[in-house]
């Protein structure tokens, strides 16, 4: 099993695979063949090599997914350099403290967009040297090159093939492998240094059934520690591995790469779902019957299959019908061979895992943090059991502080936070990682994530509440988006509501509701009422203190650009407060 990524490299080529990796070239996916990446890797070693970075050095990474980021990280990993993602979507400001924080001597990007982001803040990087472009590209300043001239088209000699092997055996588990930049939900970015041996373990212990004949598609950004571990995973256990064209794409390269897995986060589902539904509303009358038929027949059958039980005959039946009349369809949406998602860096809420399962799709809900390399926890085709994260991996510990919140020791935790040793005394108390994270383990193992500590509310009348719940099941309604929970400091709870504006708008035209735009339509009485209602009904289960009592309906969604959420998709509970914090006082006033 693997220690070091550069391992790991070794054993993906041994595979000897003509379709190692897919990529999309002239419109349609092509493959590479092993020895091809195994060339382009070793060619790019080289390269650095000629140049002077040296074991140790740090390069970063600003790309979307594509075969080049990996060939990029291979030859990083195979030559000891340390790694440093950057998200492509961040703007030039916060690319230029990641690549000053890190020292990176040099940087690989994508595209003249990355390029320009760099030049424009490239007289305050002393420290950067150059630039690698994966896009074919012209220029006059002999600071940027491009990756292809210098992977070129010469094979391996046999010295350099030696020397190639020589190299990877030379890095050690202990070695530094990449500094990934939190993507900060509060505060300034910490820069989580892996090792070798911590990617490593994760990728042994994971517990993911992955294998030769699997085809992977990768979309998550791989700046994110999820997608990257994921596509170790997929290259260690000899699966192809596709590369979608963006996130937009990602439904049409779904059709044409036809994988059996693939990553995803909560967010992604949701909109799969809420476009199915959509669909179901625009169908003729004896199709939504048709539909919702289906639906209860399948989740019928879901107590059995959890269970690995006999299903009745009569029941077998129903869902054989089911099953070639509806879900069939629905799941060539998805390609048609999707043997199970995974879904990871937020919450899923448990409606929309049940409904994937009762359509024939498992979604395998994990648990992890950058820190941790990120998996704690998983729930497999296997064992899989909704409202958890499943049970925690192999060679992992977990306990439950007093407080709740959930403590991490294992081969997978983090060496630290670059350059913040105050910081990392403070997450790792006697070898146990401190989440932040509260959670409990049930009898069987099942880890469940209630909350965050930092996101523990107190009313002003003294009680104590926990947003996440209440967040989730507000979002089951089909009018809902996005939800936050405000409640610190107040006499009760509010929620700010990002509506499902495609649905919203149905509603209000068959209402008769008329509305020339979003601000119009949000502040409609018939609409807030419309959400007032549906809020109402799904605090209905919550104590009376932690029951939202007015909302604020917002017209527009949560955005990256303007720092309301990560790349991840996880909402930056401060910054919206901040941004929104008329709209609060107006739920507090009123």
């Amino acid at each position: 099993m693997p220690d070091t990524i550069a391992r790991l490299f070794r054993h993906a080529v041994s595979y000897d695979k003509p379709d190692m990796i897919l990529t999309k070239i002239g419109g349609s996916y092509k493959p590479i063949a092993t020895s091809e990446v195994y060339r382009r890797v070793g060619r790019l070693q080289f390269a650095l090599k000629a140049a002077g970075v040296a074991a140790g050095d740090r390069c970063a990474l600003l790309s979307e997914n594509r075969w080049e980021w990996a060939v990029s990280d291979f030859a990083m990993m195979t030559a000891g350099i340390v790694s440093v993602p950057i998200y492509p979507t961040l703007p030039a400001e916060q690319i230029q403290y990641l690549v000053e924080h890190s020292g990176s001597r040099a940087i690989f990007l994508s595209s003249e967009e990355q390029l320009n982001k760099i030049l424009s803040v490239w007289d305050r990087l002393p420290g950067l040297e150059g630039v690698v472009i994966f896009d074919a590209f012209e220029t006059d300043d002999p600071r940027v090159t491009t990756l292809d001239d210098l992977i070129g088209h010469e094979p391996l000699t046999a010295a350099e093939r030696d020397e190639f092997e020589g190299s990877i055996s030379a890095v050690q588990p202990e070695d530094l492998a990449s500094i990934i930049y939190t993507s900060g939900t509060t505060g300034t970015p910490k820069g989580v240094m892996l090792t070798h041996g911590n990617f490593g373990s994760n990728v042994r212990d994971n517990g993911l059934d992955i294998g030769l004949e699997d085809t992977g598609l990768s979309f998550l950004p791989l700046s994110h520690v999820a997608e990257r571990m994921a596509d170790y995973a997929f290259y260690y256990d000899g699966a192809t591995l596709a590369y979608a064209e963006s996130i937009d794409a990602v439904p049409k390269n779904l059709m044409e790469v036809r994988p059996t897995i693939a990553v995803g986060v909560p967010r992604f589902f949701e909109k799969v779902h809420d476009r199915v539904q959509a669909s179901v509303s625009a169908a003729s009358p004896f199709k939504r019957r048709l539909f919702h038929w289906a639906i209860e027949v399948g989740k019928a059958t879901a107590p059995y299959r959890l269970k690995h039980e006999a299903i009745p005959f009569g029941l077998r039946l129903k869902a054989s019908l089911a099953d070639r009349l509806v879900f069939s369809k629905l799941r060539g949406r998805l390609g048609g061979r999707i043997r199970y998602f995974i879904s990871g860096a937020a919450p899923l809420p448990r409606h929309i895992a049940e409904f994937f399962f009762a359509v024939g799709v498992t979604i395998c809900e994990g648990y992890g943090l950058t820190e941790t390399s990120p998996l704690v926890a998983l729930n497999t085709a296997e064992n899989l059991r909704f409202g958890t994260v499943g049970k925690v991996i192999k060679n992992v510990e977990v306990k439950i502080a007093s407080d709740g919140e959930i403590l991490v020791r294992g081969p997978n935790i983090m060496r630290g936070y670059y350059k913040d040793e105050e910081q990392t005394g403070q997450a790792i108390v006697n070898g146990w990682f401190h989440t932040g994270d509260i959670g409990k383990l049930d009898d069987d193992g099942y880890l469940s994530i209630t909350d965050r500590k930092k996101d523990l509310f107190k009313t002003s009348g003294g009680k104590y509440i926990t947003p996440q719940p209440i967040e989730n099941q507000i979002k089951t309604s089909a009018y809902v988006g996005a939800v936050v929970v405000i409640a610190q400091g107040r006499k009760f709870p509010g929620a700010l509501i990002v509506p499902n504006f495609d649905k919203l708008q149905e509603y209000a035209l068959q209402q008769g509701i008329e509305a020339k735009d979003r601000p119009t339509l949000v502040r409609h009485t018939a609409i807030v009422s419309l959400i007032e209602s549906e809020v109402s009904l799904a605090c209905k289960g919550f104590a009376h203190y932690e029951q939202v009592k007015k909302v604020a309906v917002l017209e527009e969604e949560f955005s990256l650009e303007k720092g309301e959420i990560t790349p991840t998709m996880k909402i930056r509970r401060r910054e919206v407060e901040r941004r929104y914090s008329k709209r609060i006082e107006e739920i507090y006033s009123s």
